[in-house]
Parts: structure tokens; sequence; C-alpha cells
């Protein structure tokens, strides 16, 4: 019944900004924490920032200081401000719920970044 969606991805040039966002779907239980992974073709996936309920933030050094995290209060949606985009943010995004210790994927969302 939990539906996690992703949306906002999509082709810009090196030093352009995206905003993602995930909304999760068919849970009256909020989510303990939300995360954002990405996987490009050819490479593992990579966790990129993650928060729990009542925690700070963290980030992937690769994207530490151009991505933001951000959530609604009842942990029901969860953003990723991209700014500053380079060809490495590539790949497609994907939206990690954790509700009662179970965790949700979303369907992905591909970014390119390219001239």
């Amino acid at each position: 019944q939990v539906q996690v969606v992703e949306s906002g991805g999509g082709l810009v040039q090196p030093g352009a900004s995206l905003r993602l966002s995930c909304e999760i779907l068919g849970s009256i239980y909020s989510a303990t924490a939300l995360s954002w992974y990405r996987q490009a073709p050819g490479k593992e996936r990579e966790l990129v920032a993650g928060m729990a309920s009542g925690g700070m933030p963290k980030y992937a050094d690769s994207v530490k200081g151009r991505f933001t995290i951000s959530r609604d209060h009842a942990m029901k949606k969860v953003y990723l401000q991209m700014n500053n985009l380079i060809p490495e943010d590539t790949a497609v995004y994907y939206c990690n719920a954790k509700i009662r210790g179970v965790a949700f994927w979303g369907q992905g969302t591909q970014v390119t970044v390219s001239a």
C-alpha cells in the first residue's frame, strides 16, 4: 500500500539547479528516516543525503555544500535541492523512506547534467 513517488528530474546544463521531490503515499505512519540515493550507469547505488526525524542531515562528500535535503513536518515529503550541478551528478535518483523499520523505495527520477 505504501508508495514512494519521486519527481523533478530533468536535463540541465552544468551549473544549473534542480529540486527533486518525493511524496510518501498510503501510510498512516510517519517515516522515521528519509533519504536520497543515486545510481549512475556502471556504478553502485550510493547515499546522497539523508536525515532521521530528529537528526541532523548527512551528505555524501561529493555533494556537500551543493545539495540540501529537507522535509515536511509530518515526514511525508522530502526534497533535494541540487545547486551547481556537474556532469558527475548524472544518475537516477531514488527516494527512500523508512517506516516502522521497513525501507520503501521510489521508482527513481532521471537527472542528466550535460552541456
